[in-house]
């Protein structure tokens, strides 16, 4: 009954995404492939990686990810910013237009969270939330992800014109 009840939800979730996808790229010209759109979608979560870091956490060699990296950067999406620490390294960082067209399941997270909190009490919504670190912190050591606070996540830093 745990498993039907995380896999409905995770599937309304994916599902929701991908209509919002589906209704974004029919209300505007998208050239993005499916991969290319899962690939924008790791770089993001990942929180500005390096080429070889985003290589080594989707599992293909460092020159198949550049070509996948350069794409993205060609189309917008990406760009990659210098390291202010290592300048010989550079991060991947998603663009305004990435949140423009692909920040869709944000949204539908924070309308779900908002109805949880108008229908549970808040010591529901606190024992709910603790569940729910605890699944991501302790119960899915497979998918190391840095912690992303969505609410203030934001752009590359734009370009200083030459």
């Amino acid at each position: 009954m745990l498993e039907q009840a995380f896999s409905d939800i995770y599937t309304k979730f994916k599902i929701h995404f991908y209509q919002e996808m589906f209704r974004q790229t029919h209300a505007r010209e998208m050239s993005l492939s499916s991969t290319e759109i899962f690939c924008v979608e790791v770089i993001h979560a990942l929180d500005k990686p390096t080429v070889n870091e985003f290589a080594n956490f989707i599992q293909v060699s460092a020159p198949n990810a550049a070509y996948k990296v350069n794409s993205l950067i060609r189309k917008g999406y990406i760009e990659k910013v210098q390291s202010e620490q290592d300048k010989r390294e550079y991060h991947l960082c998603v663009t305004d237009k990435y949140y423009e067209y692909f920040n869709l399941s944000q949204n539908y997270v924070a309308e779900v969270t908002k109805r949880a909190e108008e229908h549970f009490s808040t010591e529901e919504i606190k024992v709910f939330e603790k569940m729910l670190e605890e699944i991501s912190d302790k119960l899915m050591p497979e998918v190391q992800i840095p912690a992303l606070d969505l609410a203030t996540a934001k752009a590359c830093p734009t370009k200083k014109e030459e």
